[in-house]
This record gives C-alpha cells, sequence and structure tokens, in this order.
C-alpha cells in the first residue's frame, strides 16, 4: 500500500506597524461572516420577547406620540403646515438608525471577545455587521412611515431621488462614530456607559422633535456641528416634498463633520486593533 502524507501550511498573522489603509477586498473575503454577524445581531436582540421584531416599530411610534404632543400640541411649534406625527417620525427613521447602531456597534468589539482571541477576521466586520442590522430595522420603520405618510396624505415628490444621498451620510455618521466608540471601549469601558447618556442627549439636541428654524440664527453655526443637523433636514426636505427646506450652509457643514468623522474613526480603529486581542 503507498503511504499518503498530509501536508498542512502554517500561516503566520504578524500586525503590520503604522498606519494600515482598509483592505476592501479582504471585507469582501469575509462577507458571508459579516452577513452572519448582522442576521445573529438582529435574532439575539429580539430573542425571548413577547411581540419580537414589532419592538422596531413600537419604540418610533411611542416617541412620535409623545414629541406631537409636547412639541405640536403644548409647545405649538411651527410644522409648515405638515402632520406633526409625519414630521416627527421622518426625523426619528435616521436618528434612530444613528442611534442604535452607535449602542450596539460600540460595545460589538469586547461582546465579541472570543472570536477576535481565538481566530482572525478583519475586526472591522463586528462594528459594521451591527450597523447592517440596523439597516434592516430601517427598512420595516420605512415601511411604517410611507403607511403614515398615505394615511395623512403625504404625497412624495421628485425630491425623494435624493434620499438615498442623505442615507448615505446617515450611514457615514454612524460608521466614522461607531468605529471611535468601539475601538475605545476596548481599552475604557466607561463608554458603554457613556453611550446611552450621549444618545438621550443627543435625541433633545438634534431636530427630530421640531424644525430647524426654531433655532435662533446666532446658534445655527454651534447647532450645525451635530452632524445629524444636516441630515435630519435632508431626510425631510426629501420625503416632505420640499416643504422644508434645510439650511444648506449647515448642511455643507455636516458633511464636513461627518467625513473627518469617518477618516478619524477608520483611522484610529485599524491603528488600535492590532491590540484588541491582548487588552480583551
Amino acid at each position: 500500500m503507498r503511504s499518503s502524507e498530509s501536508v498542512f501550511t502554517e500561516r503566520l498573522i504578524r500586525p503590520k506597524s503604522g498606519f494600515v489603509p482598509i483592505d476592501f477586498s479582504e471585507l469582501w473575503r469575509y462577507h458571508e461572516l459579516l452577513i452572519f454577524l448582522a442576521w445573529r445581531s438582529m435574532l439575539v436582540r429580539y430573542k425571548q420577547t413577547v411581540i419580537g421584531i414589532a419592538w422596531i416599530v413600537i419604540q418610533p411610534i411611542l416617541i412620535m406620540i409623545v414629541f406631537t404632543v409636547i412639541f405640536g400640541k403644548i409647545a405649538k411649534l411651527p410644522s409648515e403646515g405638515i402632520p406633526y406625527p409625519v414630521l416627527t417620525f421622518v426625523a426619528l427613521l435616521p436618528w434612530q438608525f444613528f442611534a442604535n447602531s452607535l449602542t450596539e456597534a460600540s460595545n460589538s468589539v469586547v461582546a465579541n471577545a472570543n472570536m477576535i482571541s481565538k481566530i482572525y477576521f478583519p475586526r472591522l466586520i463586528i462594528p459594521t455587521s451591527m450597523i447592517i442590522s440596523e439597516m434592516l430595522n430601517f427598512a420595516i420603520s420605512f415601511v411604517v412611515l410611507i403607511g403614515l405618510m398615505f394615511w395623512y396624505s403625504v404625497v412624495l415628490t421628485y425630491t425623494v431621488f435624493f434620499l438615498p444621498l442623505f442615507f448615505l451620510l446617515a450611514t457615514a455618521a454612524a460608521v466614522g462614530a461607531s468605529l471611535w466608540l468601539a475601538a475605545l471601549n476596548v481599552k475604557y469601558r466607561d463608554i458603554k456607559h457613556v453611550v446611552p447618556f450621549l444618545v438621550r442627549i443627543g435625541l433633545l439636541i438634534s431636530p427630530v422633535g421640531f424644525l430647524s428654524s426654531v433655532v435662533p440664527e446666532k446658534y445655527q453655526f454651534l447647532y450645525s456641528l451635530n452632524p445629524m443637523v444636516g441630515v435630519i433636514d435632508g431626510f425631510r426636505w426629501c420625503l416632505l416634498g420640499g416643504k422644508v427646506v434645510p439650511n444648506w450652509t449647515g448642511l455643507w457643514i455636516s458633511v464636513v463633520i461627518v467625513t473627518i468623522l469617518l477618516i478619524t474613526g477608520a483611522y484610529y480603529f485599524r491603528k488600535m486593533e492590532k491590540t484588541f486581542a491582548d487588552v480583551i
């Protein structure tokens, strides 16, 4: 009998020194893992809940009702003739996407410590998978929004074709902020306690329950430093037929802030990821 040998190839992976750019081809090679982690996030989040995935819809609807009563009925803030529930729900879509992405992605690396310490894969996949999971939530909520707009007879116009650009801006903001927080949380576990506080404050200082036009002119520049201001104003302009015109100067400020956030977030995450296995 002829003896046979099994040949094993050993591959040694060493961390590279200096800044290493994102290897998108490598990310694509691990796209199945990316999809698996995103789907697992959806399943785990609503596991053993009574109404399950319905929470995706219930949460923004409850916030919409509260904001409509407080800002629309009690404070009687202007709405440019748009039904206040629609005005609020349109803003809640990008805000919930951004806020939930931060909440889930910021703790994602620490939550997957066992995977990181045992096998190699692009670490960028972990926070990115959380954001993809939130995209699915966004899609479900968007269907509810269309039904709400139909109920209030709010008609879409040509401006809706610009919506993908503002969703891309929202995604870039979510990715940039999430990469910063996910990397920082590995070294400083206080971050997981800080993020919920930031999300609550962000909801109040973002134009979710009101229009940006109510902010005094002298504070508009400072207000526009919040990257979600331009995103939310853009969503309203796209979905409400141009009735709510954003501050275009403020919008470009948001674009610049988001770009800086995305570039620096990617840089810091790539710089720190080589230490994740040791620190975790």
